[in-house]
């Protein structure tokens, strides 16, 4: 793993525990990111970013690190082919702060080899950008309208 850190900050009018629930329940996710994500958000226990639709593809896998709701939530993250190879996985770090009346969205996606960065440096800012809209005005964005 040889690229830098990608780091996306965002500001959202919503409290830490809206968002948290946001990321972690997979009805929500459904809503911004057309995935599930599956987990019981527990240390040590595994995680699945699901696609929507009926196929259930498992497009992402990983291990929950750390979890302190409405605070912090830190995942491994690979492709299901690399699932037995940790040397392949990736870690994404969720930091959310209260800021007056919004939060503070820190994503920290680290470990990264430069194929997982270019991918993740377009999917991000996409995924939140919808996490975003969902949050403020009810409608996320159709970021995956013709991909």
């Amino acid at each position: 793993m040889n690229s830098p850190p990608f780091v996306y900050v965002i500001y959202i009018a919503s409290d830490a525990a809206t968002l948290w629930k946001a990321l972690v329940d997979g009805e929500f996710t459904r809503r911004y990111w057309d995935h599930d994500n599956v987990s019981d958000w527990r240390p040590g226990s595994p995680w699945e970013h699901r696609r929507v639709g009926g196929e259930g593809t498992v497009d992402v896998v990983g291990t929950v690190v750390e979890s302190v709701p409405p605070r912090r939530l830190v995942l491994t993250w690979a492709n299901p082919e690399d699932t037995a190879r940790p040397d392949r996985h990736s870690r994404v770090t969720f930091e959310i702060e209260p800021v007056a009346d919004m939060v503070r969205l820190t994503i920290t996606h680290d470990a990264l080899d430069a194929d997982m960065h270019q991918k993740i440096s377009q999917g991000w800012p996409r995924v939140v950008s919808s996490l975003k809209s969902l949050l403020e005005t009810g409608r996320p964005l159709q970021t995956w309208a013709g991909r």
